[in-house]
């Protein structure tokens, strides 16, 4: 059985990620792929998180402009939810796209400097 708070995320993402292709008109959000939307138990708030590509200062950038975009976001979410209480908006950088390049790379590494000899 799916719980409602999943279904509201699954909307949140889906109504965010529209509003990211139409694009924000704010010059600082980059090339910006939101990767998973958390709601608490109650539906009060939403943690969207999210990457860049890019360099650090473009990370930096860009969720300052997610941040400064949050009530633009926050009413269409309003207009599209349809529910009583529309979640706070939080962005939080998603690094586990990092680390899983991070482990890929050390893996490659042991892989090449593995001989095949077994003793």
């Amino acid at each position: 059985m799916v719980k409602r708070s999943d279904k509201v995320a699954e909307q949140t993402h889906k109504i965010i990620s529209e509003l990211l292709i139409k694009g924000l008109k704010d010059p600082r959000i980059g090339f910006v792929t939101i990767t998973g939307v958390k709601l608490t138990t109650d539906m009060r708030q939403a943690t969207v998180y999210f990457t860049v590509i890019g360099s650090d200062q473009e990370k930096k950038n860009t969720e300052a402009g997610l941040n400064s975009a949050k009530g633009f976001i926050r009413k269409e979410l309003g207009h599209q939810l349809m529910m009583r209480f529309i979640p706070e908006v939080l962005f939080k950088y998603d690094t586990s796209v990092e680390y899983g390049q991070h482990i890929e790379q050390i893996l490659k590494e042991i892989g090449t400097t593995d001989d095949g000899d077994e003793n």
